[in-house]
């Protein structure tokens, strides 16, 4: 009855401002016990080798590779999908968009969301007595029932979706560079310099627009006192918490960092990477004082890096999508290369990881649902088939299989018969389109154990301007990226080895799709509504918060 209490009164209490007390209220009177408390954070459009530790040409992440030296670090970790929504709402969901319905990103008009019939992994958590925050980029909606105060966060602060679809006064970065909002005195923006509207980007505190345009200058800086904030009062309240955090960094407009202290005489890139370092550390310093033996710290990426914003764009390690870089393009953010979809992740729990271990295992965003799930001795949704496994075994027993192996997960009321039929599906990886080519959401791309197949190929738009043909490939292309990370040059299709994979591949492909049209599977919304577009105030220029109108003086160059 609590929490129904809290749901309803939440609209009323967020525009209040005071949804904290509300939630310390209605849980104080109970006992944590023994479940774990869960820091998930997802870094935008970082690539595998932005992390120290897994490229020593980076000095940029000290905060990152002590995490890493204090826990576990994944070498084979994968996003699961090569853009932001489809990437999110798989994290949230354990499902692929074919399942979610999330193949695509949604807009600043968007009218849907994530459909509302997925179950999220905050809401799973809410009804095993969680205390649910979100912080940072959410991106899957934020229109009415859409919205994350609704989607089973208790607490949201953050923006809705990417900070380049909308203007700000501190524009910072990009390529092309985008102007500043306009003000009531100035033209507006012009609308062929691949820039979004002139609609500013805006700062929800849970359903309340509380700044627009948004400061991105000093945004880390009030993402890690509010992640802090969240956490000591989670605490307080004697309930175990779930706190999500969607960085902004390192997707452009890179910002002039304020929160690291010792940014200056790097590139806007190298600065950005340290300040997003920084706000992690500061994340992890708050655990360490106030949950340390409880909590589990995942760290992971969305996708690859934005190779067409050139020297603002990160470094995918050695895995350089050769095979399609000399057929042109970009093989990583959007792509189903390696670049796209390989990302850094780390682990971090005191007392339960194991310190400074490097784990093989192949595993995904997807894998994180479900292991969180089993942690806090909750249940999986019924009536739904799920992409991820429990990765416990991983991280607490030293196992290096992931998806490599036979973990198969269960739902409460299948049959052994059902199970079995999924275990081949399950120890597989599946990439889908991303928008570099094919049909959105589309699985053309396997990876069976070292072995990936690409039945699609094609570049994103490269810094050169370049775009990838989209290739259609029967029997498929196949590397072995154990011999060749970079994706140079695929087996011979004549050779022994390439007879013996094709087979798994092949079988692997029609035993996820046979499952995926036997699932309780949910379409988006895609349709757009101008009307929907977050603003503070229509009457002002750009949607203007009040108090964000500078006075004439502060306006001066």
């Amino acid at each position: 009855m609590a929490c129904l209490f809290l749901k309803v009164l939440l609209v009323g209490v967020s525009f209040l401002g005071c949804l904290y007390p509300l939630v310390e209220f209605c849980f104080s009177g109970e006992t944590r016990g023994q479940k774990p408390n869960f820091v998930i954070i997802l870094a935008d459009d970082m690539g595998w080798g932005d992390l120290g530790a897994n490229w020593a040409e980076t000095k940029d992440t000290a905060n990152l590779d002590q995490m890493a030296a204090q826990g576990m670090r994944f070498a084979d970790f994968h996003a699961a999908a090569s853009t932001c929504s489809p990437s999110r709402a798989s994290l949230l969901t354990g499902r692929l968009g074919l399942r979610n319905g999330v193949t695509h990103n949604f807009a600043v008009t968007s009218v849907g969301g994530l459909p509302l019939n997925e179950t999220t992994l905050a809401e799973v958590l809410q009804r095993a007595g969680y205390v649910t925050g979100m912080i940072g980029k959410w991106h899957l909606g934020h229109h009415s029932s859409y919205h994350p105060n609704f989607r089973g966060f208790d607490y949201f602060f953050g923006i809705p979706y990417s900070h380049d679809m909308g203007c700000t006064d501190t524009p910072g970065y990009n390529h092309p560079p985008c102007p500043a909002c306009p003000r009531a005195d100035r033209a507006s923006r012009s609308p062929d310099r691949g820039c979004y509207s002139d609609v500013a980007l805006p700062l929800y505190e849970n359903l309340r627009i509380v700044e627009q345009p948004v400061n991105l200058s000093s945004l880390a800086r009030t993402y890690a006192e509010k992640a802090a904030q969240f956490i000591q009062r989670a605490s307080t309240s004697r309930r175990p918490f779930l706190l999500y955090v969607g960085l902004a960094h390192m997707h452009v407009p890179l910002t002039r960092p304020q929160l690291s202290a010792d940014a200056g005489g790097r590139t806007p890139y190298a600065a950005g990477l340290r300040e997003m370092d920084s706000l992690v550390g500061h994340i992890k310093d708050e655990v360490d004082h106030t949950a340390k033996e409880n909590t589990l710290l995942w760290f992971t990426g969305d996708n690859g890096p934005w190779a067409e914003k050139c020297e603002l764009a990160g470094s995918v390690g050695p895995f350089a999508g050769s095979w399609q870089a000399r057929r042109g393009g970009s093989p990583a953010k959007q792509t189903t290369w390696e670049g796209g979809h390989r990302v850094p992740a780390v682990a971090y729990w005191p007392g339960r990881i194991p310190t400074n271990v490097t784990s093989t295992a192949l595993l995904s965003v997807l894998d994180i649902f479900p292991t969180v799930v089993a942690l806090a001795g909750a249940s999986l949704p019924r009536g739904r088939h799920f992409d991820g496994l429990d990765a416990s075994d991983v991280l607490f027993g030293g196992l290096q299989t992931g998806h490599r192996g036979p973990a198969v997960i269960t739902p409460a009321g299948d049959s052994e018969a059902v199970t079995r039929a999924r275990a081949r599906k399950e120890q597989a990886l599946f990439h889908p389109n991303s928008g570099a080519a094919g049909q959105y959401g589309a699985l053309q791309t396997v990876r069976l154990e070292r072995y990936k197949a690409f039945y699609v190929t094609g570049g994103a738009e490269a810094c050169d301007g370049s775009v990838g043909p989209e290739r259609y490939h029967e029997p498929p292309l196949i590397f072995n990226l154990e011999d060749d990370a970079a994706e140079a040059v695929p087996l011979e299709a004549g050779s022994a080895e390439y007879q013996r994979v094709l087979p798994a591949v092949r079988g692997a492909l029609r035993d996820v799709l046979r499952d995926i049209a036997e699932d309780s599977v949910s379409s988006a919304d895609y349709t757009q509504d101008p009307s929907v577009t977050p603003c503070c105030d229509p009457h002002r220029t750009a949607c203007r918060c009040p108090a964000a109108v500078p006075t004439s003086r502060t306006t001066r160059k």
